[in-house]
């Protein structure tokens, strides 16, 4: 009897401890893109050596995208990676608030010594801010040439025929050859729908004009830590791959069109994996350029 009063007040039995969740990995187990990294003087060759399908051509790169997304910079980073030493051509700002850039302004890219420059270039136009931005019918003028260097964009009117910046005859060198969206990768899921909207109307027009469209994910070491801590981790950072498709789908320009880079902003000098990354990036923009010539001289030829 005293045994069987015994065991009503007795402990339980200790309970299992239950084994950890484990936490998921950050990592793929493998990258999911392939980056030549250590080979950054190969990759500089390529890009030197590259020459347009007829003497005198070159590439037009338009960059269009949000306030803030780092097209100056992205610019800034292509001169620096290219030519040995950091540049500041394009002017940039550090806040996303307001448009920076007010006017529609092309940057060549200087070869050292007295050898001529790139044969490609860019245009950097006024941010896409949903009221205060550039309009949507100034960027499709521009796809087809028409707007010349130095028109300072006005929100409020377009550009239009008769005006001294408005070009009337565009040649094959006026005109877009590539458009690259640029994007923060910390702004993809809080964009505003009206900036969506502007991406994808300007999109359209490329498409109707038959110009190649790529997207440039910027400030990708600011929403990964493990990018930060590493660039190589670019293409094993499940988190980004899932930014990329995100954009991907509100957008409609495809995977193998985007490309993550690191722009130079606080450093003083160059590191050899931020120009490893932003080559990879260019190579496919000069590949899409070429693209781009080629359909519109096919176009001319027929005409």
């Amino acid at each position: 009897m005293f045994e069987w009063i015994g065991s009503l007040f007795s402990s339980p039995p200790p309970r299992p401890t239950p084994t950890p969740t484990p936490t998921p990995s950050p990592f793929f187990s493998e990258p999911w893109r392939k980056i030549s990294w250590g080979q950054k003087q190969r990759a500089l060759q390529e890009v030197k050596a590259y020459t347009p399908p007829s003497e005198g051509q070159h590439i037009r790169v338009l960059l269009h995208g949000p306030v803030g997304a780092g097209k100056s910079s992205f610019i800034n980073t292509v001169n620096s990676t290219l030519g040995g030493q950091m540049y500041t051509q394009a002017l940039a700002s550090n806040t996303a608030t307001g448009c920076f850039t007010k006017e529609y302004t092309t940057y060549k890219i200087p070869k050292r010594g007295q050898q001529p420059d790139y044969p490609f270039v860019f245009n950097d136009i006024m941010g896409l801010d949903p009221t205060r931005g550039v309009l949507v019918d100034d960027v499709k003028l521009a796809l087809k040439g028409h707007v010349k260097n130095g028109y300072k964009f006005n929100p409020e009117s377009g550009l239009a025929q008769g005006d001294q910046f408005y070009n009337s005859c565009p040649t094959l060198n006026d005109k877009v050859h590539v458009l690259v969206c640029v994007v923060p990768a910390d702004s993809i899921s809080r964009m505003n729908d009206a900036t969506v909207k502007k991406i994808k109307d300007i999109r359209m027009e490329a498409s109707r004009l038959k110009i190649p469209q790529v997207a440039v994910i910027t400030k990708i070491d600011e929403v990964c830590p493990e990018v930060k801590k590493d660039l190589k981790n670019v293409y094993r950072v499940k988190y980004l791959k899932e930014k990329m498709e995100e954009f991907s789908a509100n957008v409609g320009i495809p995977m193998n069109c985007i490309f993550p880079v690191k722009n130079y902003n606080e450093e003083m000098d160059l590191d050899d994996d931020i120009d490893s990354l932003m080559l990879s990036s260019l190579k496919q923009i000069i590949n899409y350029g070429e693209d781009g010539i080629n359909f519109l001289q096919s176009q001319s030829e027929m005409n």
